[in-house]
């Protein structure tokens, strides 16, 4: 590989370390340093590769900082590397900073094609492919998961996301609330790894599996939902709103809704959606 003085984005394995490619360890072997998110974790990929050059260390609490030292290195003619714990870099990951601070001082960053599980999730996923909208984590705190979830429950795209453990079912629980029961729902976790797992069905389904089985509340999650279709979506009548509006003065917005729709044979996630929208 003919050495050029650059920052290359460099995409890692996210489980199987057979995916990184030859490209990737060239470059990993030939730059003059590695800038990692955690240095001891991927200090155990590297080895495993042989790779044995100056490691450095660029996570969320030091990048602002880290970036104009990494443009010195490259203004000395030297090369440097980006690659995070697991995938490619910048994709819920660091790097924004440093790839944007190293383009407005006018060095070449080279980007290699590499593993993302966002990317990987959706290839077997059997939702639509053609228009998706990669939303990182969902908030941590309900009240943020909620508020999140409204502003997307009329996107037409399929929605994914990135999970952990011991956040999935709250999720889930938040999509079914916002997004609907019926919503189409597919869960990729620990992709490219042994117990690598897809469940696909209504949100509804899929918590509930979620919830029984305990091995389904480990590992690294890819949440994906199915775009909001608007055919599918129930015609509110003038009526059924007045009962909501009536209600939600004596009671939470979620069973008002739950009473509207059972007296108006409507979807009860229907007109929730409605009140949340109109601020009831």
């Amino acid at each position: 590989m003919e050495h050029t003085t650059a920052l290359y984005i460099v995409p890692t394995p996210i489980g199987n370390l057979d995916d990184i490619s030859t490209r990737a360890i060239e470059v990993l072997n030939q730059v003059n340093l590695i800038a990692c998110e955690d240095t001891r974790h991927s200090g155990k990929l590297l080895s495993h590769f042989g790779v044995e050059t100056r490691k450095t260390a660029l996570h969320d609490h030091n990048e602002r900082d880290r970036a104009q030292w990494i443009v010195s290195q490259l203004e000395q003619g030297l090369s440097v590397a980006l690659i995070s714990d697991a995938g490619t870099p910048l994709i819920s990951d660091p790097g924004y900073h440093l790839v944007n601070h190293v383009r407005q001082a006018g060095h070449r960053v080279i980007p290699l094609p590499g593993a993302c599980a966002a990317i990987t999730a959706l290839s077997a996923s059997g939702l639509p492919s053609d228009r998706f909208s990669f939303e990182g984590f969902l908030p941590a705190k309900e009240k943020g998961r909620i508020d999140k979830l409204t502003e997307l429950v009329e996107d037409p795209r399929t929605l994914i996301f990135y999970e952990s453990p011991h956040r999935i079912v709250h999720s889930l629980t938040s999509i079914v609330t916002v997004l609907g029961e019926q919503r189409q729902v597919v869960m990729a976790r620990e992709l490219t790894k042994t117990f690598e797992t897809f469940l696909s069905g209504t949100a509804t389904e899929v918590l509930k599996t979620v919830q029984d089985d305990p091995n389904q509340q480990r590992g690294e999650i890819v949440l994906m939902c199915h775009g909001y279709r608007a055919e599918q979506a129930s015609e509110i009548s003038p009526e059924a709103i007045k009962t909501l509006t009536i209600l939600v003065q004596e009671l939470p917005l979620k069973k008002a809704a739950a009473l509207a729709a059972q007296i108006h044979g409507l979807k009860k996630n229907a007109l929730y959606k409605y009140g949340l929208a109109e601020g009831l």
